[in-house]
């Protein structure tokens, strides 16, 4: 019998959550030394009013730290300023003080995403880009939108070689909606393969993304698909936040890991040179977990 059959499961779950918020790490040629890792809670395709999935992973949510990663779908049908309001604020509004937001299709059925914009304000970068980024800990986190021109040469891959040209973190994370490889109902989406050619020539080591209702992760990857354990981006789907969930299609090369049967979250544990995973559903399981190094920077960035 395993250890969680041996105990009653609120128990078996207020312990799996604990676990995930205070397991510490060793710092790397620290001698033993421990250092806390900053924390990220990862999902999107949230907010239908009413329905249960939103109001399960926010109280997930609830007794978990780290700062949230909104993957875009935030408040359907068509994230206008009444769906953010009555769908998305009840439930992980509670959180938009620590949250990071990117917008999705389904914001854009407002026109310009002004339900968006003006739900989120400064938090979600300047009105009618919806790119940005921030440093957290020892990593440098960028927010992309894939919702508009992501061509190369276009305003934000031009942004993004910038932006990745000024950082010198060790380890570089990005964020955006919809995800260059997935094994779900809309599969991959090219148009954001140049992005993700820009952060693998950069030496970013993983991309989150939403779109399709389930979770995935893939093996570190080049962008062309192809295994690249040296200095590969690690994808993980993420569309767990509430939204009803997908079935998957035709299965991607390098997908590592599925799962369509859970509403959950990705924490990711972002440590010095490394970073671990746990995908939590809301029951407080931990139904896949890992941990990976950074890819090599380019140029040598520290």
């Amino acid at each position: 019998m395993t250890t969680q059959g041996r105990l009653p499961s609120t128990i078996w779950r207020a312990l799996t959550v604990l676990a995930g918020m205070v397991a510490p790490v060793f710092a790397p040629g620290g001698a033993g030394a421990l250092a806390a890792p900053a924390a990220v809670l990862a999902a999107g395709d949230i907010a239908h009013c009413g329905e249960a999935g939103p109001k399960e992973t926010a109280a997930l949510l609830d007794g978990l730290r780290g700062t949230v990663l909104a993957l875009g779908d935030l408040a359907y049908n068509n994230g206008t300023a009444r769906e953010f309001r009555d769908c998305y604020d009840p439930t992980w509004g509670r959180y938009k003080a620590r949250t990071r937001p990117a917008p999705g299709n389904h914001e854009y059925g407002t026109r310009d995403a002004a339900g968006y914009y003006g739900y989120w304000g400064a938090r979600a970068g300047p009105r009618g880009r919806g790119y940005y980024s921030f440093d957290l800990g020892a990593w440098h986190l960028i927010a992309l939108n894939s919702s508009i021109d992501a061509r190369a040469g276009s305003p934000q891959d031009t942004w993004l070689a910038a932006d990745l040209a000024a950082s010198r973190a060790r380890c570089v994370l990005a964020f955006w909606h919809h995800p260059v490889f997935s094994s779900g109902r809309h599969g991959n989406i090219e148009r954001m393969r140049p992005l993700f050619r820009r952060l693998y020539e950069a030496g970013a080591s993983i991309v989150l993304g939403g779109h399709d209702h389930l979770y995935e992760r893939f093996a570190p990857l080049d962008p062309e698909g192809r295994p690249d354990p040296a200095r590969g981006i690690r994808e993980f789907v993420v569309g767990t936040g509430g939204a009803r969930r997908y079935r998957f299609g035709s299965i991607q090369p390098g997908s590592e890991f599925r799962d369509r049967d859970h509403w959950g979250v990705l924490r990711l544990e972002l440590g010095a040179t490394d970073y671990g995973w746990r995908f939590i559903g809301t029951d407080g399981r931990a139904l896949d977990a890992g941990r990976g190094d950074c890819a090599p920077r380019a140029g040598g960035a520290q």
